[in-house]
Formats: structure tokens, C-alpha cells, sequence
């Protein structure tokens, strides 16, 4: 009987033998992978905190520190508009009270407050300058009407009370009751537009507490003026109804009309002035 021969196989060039068996080894991790890494995250998240708390903190300081050379006295008021019923001299003498602040603690709210108070300023508008200015832009009231015989209407039909009211008689007058100041004041407007290329202005306008509306004319190139009774509603059909007549019938007679009452459903009826009274003949002077 032949023996088995045992062939060992020997390695390839270049490569290790691999341990068969009990003979294996295991490779030995070093020290350093085997213990515990140290966790820093809550560092981390505590390290923003305190930073926003140290600057917070640094901040108010210096800040604190600094407030005494940066928080100047007031020197100078700049006045801005276009003003033509306030002089800037009225404006100074009304804020006194309130510029012998410094630049961080001058009550700005406060003196917007007391500008707008005055009857002739619409809006102000109050703002800092740096270092030591405080900047004053003002927006007057435009008159366009007398509202009643104590007060004026802005463009807005906002009522205000300026005191030389004598100096505006020239303006058109506008009554009614004190809630309807907008209403009148638009529909005064818009009559006044389709009056316009007639020639006629608006003297007055009212409307009464049962809601009828009455409109004189003023006197012009047209004529003297003429009332218009205008009724409750409808009043921009009864206008343009007028305007349609006006060009047909009545233009060529405007001197010798008092009134026209526009309240019917589809015409008008006109009220004739009084012929003037004829002058008395001079006395005959008898001759000697």
C-alpha cells in the first residue's frame, strides 16, 4: 500500500500566511480606540447662550457708559411745509415745553400731538436728527368752504376752527347737520364740476334735516345768482335735466330767473323775479 504523501503548499510571493485554526491571532486594537470618547455637544449648545449674554451684557454697558456724551440737548427745530396761514414762529412758541429735552428723551408723540392741535395744521410729521435736530414737516388745511358761520371744511369735509373767520367770506358757504360735513361737502364737489362749464359757481349749499337739498348760485358772468331746489335724491339727474333745459330755454333768460325747482319727476318749474319798479318821473319845475 502506498503512503500518502503530504504536500505542503508554500505561500505566493508577496502575500502572508493565513493562520489556520487555534493558531489565528487577533490583530490588537490600540488604547486610545478602545476607551470612551468624550462628548462635548452640551458644551457646544451652552457655549451660544452665554455668548448672546455676554454681548447683551457688554452692550447695555457701553451703552450706559456712553449715553451721557451721545444724549445731547436740543439746538436746533428745522420747520418744513409749504406754509401760507402759520408762521414758523407760531409753531416754535407752541413745542417750548418740549425742547428742553435731550435728543433720546424729547417726547416726539407728544409734540405731533400738540402741532395738530392748532386749527390750521392738517398732519405733522416730527422726526430726530443726529446729533442734536429735531426735524418738524408740516401739512396745512386748504380751505374750500364755511361750514355754518363758525368753521371752515378742508378738501375732506373736515370741520376746523381758525379764528379770522371774516378773512373767508369770499369762500362758498355750506350747511347742515354736523354729521352729514362729508356728505355735503362731496356732493358740493360734484355739483360744482357740472356747474363749471355753465359758468356758474356754488354760493351755498344746504341740506336741511328732512334731507331736501337747496343750492344758490353765485352771481358772475352768467347772471346774478338763482336757487335751485334740488329735492331729496337724485340730485346728479336733476342736475344734468337743468343743464339740458339750461342750453335749450332758460340760458337766454337767466337775468329774469329767481328760482328753479327741480323736485318734479321729468321737468322743472322756473320763478320769475319781480320786475324792478320803474323809476318816478321828476317833478315838473314850473317856470316863472
Amino acid at each position: 500500500m502506498q503512503g500518502a504523501s503530504l504536500r505542503h503548499q508554500q505561500p505566493a510571493p508577496g502575500r502572508k500566511p493565513v493562520p489556520r485554526g487555534a493558531s489565528r491571532m487577533v490583530a490588537k486594537e490600540p488604547m486610545s480606540a478602545r476607551l470612551p470618547k468624550a462628548n462635548f455637544g452640551f458644551l457646544k449648545a451652552l457655549f451660544w447662550p452665554v455668548l448672546l449674554v455676554a454681548l447683551g451684557f457688554g452692550t447695555y454697558e457701553g451703552a450706559q457708559r456712553l449715553l451721557p456724551y451721545a444724549d445731547r440737548p436740543i439746538t436746533k427745530i428745522s420747520v418744513q411745509g409749504d406754509l401760507s396761514y402759520i408762521s414758523p414762529q407760531a409753531v416754535q412758541q407752541r413745542i417750548a415745553p418740549y425742547v428742553s429735552a435731550s435728543f433720546f428723551t424729547i417726547d416726539l408723540a407728544g409734540m405731533r400731538a400738540e402741532l395738530e392741535q392748532m386749527p390750521w395744521i392738517a398732519h405733522a410729521e416730527v422726526r430726530r436728527v443726529w446729533p442734536d435736530q429735531v426735524t418738524i414737516r408740516l401739512e396745512e388745511q386748504l380751505p374750500v368752504a364755511r361750514w355754518g358761520e363758525e368753521a371752515l371744511l378742508n378738501n375732506q369735509g373736515q370741520a376746523f376752527n381758525p379764528r379770522e373767520l371774516a378773512n373767508y367770506e369770499h369762500l362758498p358757504k355750506l350747511l347742515g347737520p354736523q354729521r352729514a360735513q362729508q356728505q355735503v361737502m362731496q356732493q358740493y364737489q360734484a355739483l360744482s364740476q357740472m356747474l363749471r362749464p355753465l359758468g356758474f359757481s356754488i354760493a351755498r349749499l344746504e341740506l336741511r334735516e328732512r334731507g331736501s337739498w337747496f343750492l344758490t348760485t353765485g352771481a358772475g358772468s352768467s347772471g346774478p345768482g338763482i336757487e335751485l331746489l334740488l329735492g331729496r335724491d337724485h340730485l346728479v339727474e336733476k342736475m344734468r335735466r337743468f343743464i339740458a333745459i339750461y342750453d335749450k330755454t332758460l340760458k337766454e333768460q337767466i337775468t329774469n330767473i329767481a328760482s328753479i325747482d327741480l323736485r318734479y319727476a321729468n321737468g322743472l318749474a322756473v320763478g320769475w323775479r319781480e320786475p324792478a319798479a320803474p323809476t318816478a318821473a321828476q317833478p315838473a319845475v314850473a317856470k316863472n
